[in-house]
């Protein structure tokens, strides 16, 4: 029998039963329902009886996905209200200590068994770099680190130095601007979230274990790795890098960032749009940017800018 809580009520089931079967029916509030979900067609000859599977099953998927927008939204204020009244929800801890937020930090990485990945637009309890001395360990066992830096940790030698040693590890690097977040996910099973302001009072950072939160997190750094520009070990230090930039590079580049279109740079440079696009591609190519975005960034981090 068709359920009441799939949204059609009793009398328009029946009235659909007797539909099928050819009885006699008398138009009224149930047959405006059954026209409403889609399981009847005004016909030639009266109401014409349709399909009721898709017709329902759509109806279900709406109100599946209305659940699954609901259950998103009480993960996301569980931690909200978590953060801010100190109880905890299931799925998150709230970390307080600095000692506590290192110790959770080494034991993610230590306990690993597939991956590290993370966010990291610099430390918020130090203000120089700092190498994690669980990742060394972690690596030799097989972890595989992926980490996208925000631009700005690159750009301090101390940062520059630290990171080049993580990708001599092994380590793959790729750098984006202005990260909104601290964040480290391990084996998609747990991820650590730094809080970076006074707002929250002595909370310093939060747990979050397998939850739709955590899942949203991992297609967050997924996302930003995708968009993220890789780190050449070592940086631009060719003969040809070497040489960069030059006048006429930085030009291009602040005519690039300007969002000019290739047709207007060419005008502006007195060059034609095929010299544009070959210097851009040779541009992209010494920073190994994929695109033109990538290549703004990248080409900020080495200070083209």
């Amino acid at each position: 029998m068709l359920a009441e809580s799939r949204g059609l009520s009793m009398e328009a089931e029946q009235l659909y039963r007797a539909l099928l079967d050819g009885r006699p029916t008398t138009p009224g509030a149930e047959l405006a329902e059954l026209e409403r979900f889609g399981l009847v067609r005004p016909g030639a000859s009266g109401p014409e009886v349709c399909p009721p599977r898709a017709a329902l099953s759509a109806f279900a998927a709406q109100h599946e996905a209305a659940a699954v927008r609901a259950r998103e939204a009480a993960e996301v204020l569980g931690a909200a209200y978590s953060l801010r009244t100190g109880r905890d929800a299931d799925f998150v801890e709230v970390l307080r200590s600095r000692d506590e937020v290192i110790a959770t930090f080494e034991a993610m990485q230590t306990q690993a068994g597939v991956d590290i990945v993370a966010l990291d637009p610099g430390s918020y309890m130090s203000p120089k770099a700092e190498v994690s001395t669980m990742q060394p360990g972690s690596m030799a066992r097989g972890i595989a680190y992926r980490v996208v830096y925000d631009s700005s940790v690159l750009q301090d030698d101390d940062g520059f130095v630290q990171v080049q040693s993580s990708i001599a590890l092994g380590e793959q690097a790729r750098v984006f601007p202005r990260l909104p977040l601290k964040l480290v996910i391990a084996d998609s099973k747990r991820a650590l979230i730094a809080v970076p302001n006074s707002d929250a009072g002595d909370v310093l950072a939060l747990l979050i274990h397998p939850s739709m939160l955590l899942s949203a997190l991992i297609e967050l750094f997924e996302s930003f790795w995708r968009m993220a520009v890789p780190v050449r070990a070592g940086g631009p230090d060719d003969a040809e890098a070497a040489q960069e930039p030059t006048l006429a590079t930085r030009r291009l580049l602040a005519l690039l960032s300007g969002g000019l279109t290739d047709e207007a740079i060419a005008r502006e440079l007195g060059i034609s749009e095929r010299t544009v696009l070959r210097r851009i591609s040779r541009l992209q190519q010494l920073l190994g940017a994929q695109t033109r975005f990538q290549l703004g960034a990248q080409a900020s981090r080495q200070g083209w800018l």
